[in-house]
């Protein structure tokens, strides 16, 4: 059955039954059958961490994989055995990000898919929203307020920026500013628009948003939802849709674009940095290396991650709708196109919708170090991925939470939280 046909299926089941459960902002079923109760009888104060359960690594996994040698995970991945996902937070309405601001202060801060942002502050959540715009914003399903961005010099400047679906279904992109009166308040009076993006559909927004290590801020937006992309936007350079985008925002007005973007000159958007993506559920920059990592939620059959080392060149097409992760989707690529391809997958049989996350480079954990970890929102997998020197990957299926992962997130020293959709936000740690 089509993600679509589940989507509409459980949706309907929903209303029938009169439930309030809203479905994540990405392309997975209403209510995943595989979550088992959640974690909210919890409190940040309780010494009970989740005790997810290990999966012992095994490279016979049935996660196919592409560009892997057949390497024992366990030459690279820790013990699974050995760590944990400690309760940090708890009492979120439906988390979708989290992220930091750099400026020392050791806040995190949370998206709530409803229009707020709440900060967590070396103790329980404080009681006042950071911003509240859930006026200007529509909610749920795959649409809310999805994505989050502290500008480089947020010392200095005050500015952030998120990625929000207005209450016609478009995305917007917009800047706001903190308050001059308390550190703890942004002013939502401040907003700048930047983009405003037209939105077909009421599915596949993407919404990640982040600064890359050259200073410009990095936009995901999905390829605009139905099923299998029927308006072609995963190839098409006349619109923003299916892309990431990459923009100045300390030129121009609203914004300029960079000199050196693939387009910038012509031949499509000048937005336009990569292409080819159905809905990029979370990338983010390696922290040491520079290197991008991008979730891209599958159709039917195939999740994936992609990969751009630090210095690549814009222009790289990822293949959606001709691709599928690296089985062919739908009609046949022109003479010499070049994709590039994923280097890791996992079918249907393992999940539904893969949650991109980070490179591990905190202090805390040092047998983490290099490991890019991501999540399936279905089933709860935990996977990690680790770069090898001679351009070879290795891939290990390291943990099950049995939660609905809607997103990873750093603090300020790199270390690496999951944000559960059903409220709590949870730290790797040591046990």
């Amino acid at each position: 059955m089509s993600r679509l046909r589940i989507i509409l299926l459980g949706w309907l089941v929903v209303l029938l039954a009169a439930c309030s459960i809203q479905s994540a902002p990405i392309s997975a079923p209403s209510t995943p059958t595989s979550i088992p109760p959640t974690l909210s009888t919890l409190t940040p104060q309780s010494p009970a961490p989740l005790s997810p359960t290990p999966v012992t690594p095994a490279f016979s996994s049935p996660v196919p994989l592409t560009s892997t040698p057949a390497v024992q995970p366990t030459t690279i991945f820790p013990n699974p055995d050995d760590y944990t996902w400690q309760l940090v937070a708890s009492g979120l309405n439906k988390p979708v990000s989290l992220a930091n601001a750099a400026d020392g202060s050791g806040r995190l801060f949370i998206l709530e898919q409803v229009g707020e942002m709440r900060i967590l502050k070396g103790g329980p959540l404080l009681p006042m929203p950071f911003l509240d715009i859930h006026n200007k914003v529509s909610c749920c399903g795959e649409r809310g307020l999805l994505g989050i961005a502290f500008h480089p010099k947020f010392t200095e400047n005050g500015y952030f920026y998120v990625n929000y679906d207005d209450k016609a279904g478009n995305t917007v992109i917009a800047r706001f500013k903190v308050s001059a009166q308390n550190p703890d308040q942004a002013d939502p009076a401040s907003e700048t628009r930047l983009l405003y993006v037209q939105q077909p559909f009421p599915n596949h927004k993407g919404g990640e948003l982040a600064f890359g290590p050259d200073g410009y801020l990095y936009i995901g937006l999905g390829d605009g939802g139905n099923q299998g992309d029927p308006l072609g936007n995963g190839q098409s350079l006349d619109t923003l849709l299916a892309k990431i985008l990459r923009i100045d925002v300390d030129h121009g007005n609203p914004y300029a674009i960079p000199p050196d973007n693939p387009f910038a000159r012509g031949g499509g958007l000048p937005e336009i940095w990569a292409y080819g993506l159905r809905n990029p559920w979370r990338f983010s920059f390696d922290r040491k290396t520079g290197d991008l990592y991008i979730a891209d939620v599958g159709q039917d059959k195939w999740e994936e991650i992609d990969y751009l080392a630090a210095k690549s060149p814009g222009g790289s097409n990822f293949g959606w709708s001709y691709f599928e992760g690296n089985h062919p989707y739908k009609g046949t690529p022109p003479p010499g196109v070049k994709f590039v391809d994923p280097v890791a997958e996992y079918g249907h049989d393992q999940g539904c919708a893969v949650v991109g996350g980070f490179v591990y480079r905190g202090m805390n954990l040092p047998a983490w170090q290099g490991v890019y970890l991501y999540e399936d929102y279905c089933s709860g997998n935990v996977w990690g991925l680790h770069h090898n020197p001679d351009d070879t990957w290795v891939n290990s299926l390291l943990f099950n939470l049995g939660v609905p992962i809607s997103s990873f997130g750093e603090d300020e020293s790199g270390e690496v939280y999951l944000v559960d959709y059903n409220g709590n936000i949870l730290r790797l740690s040591k046990k």
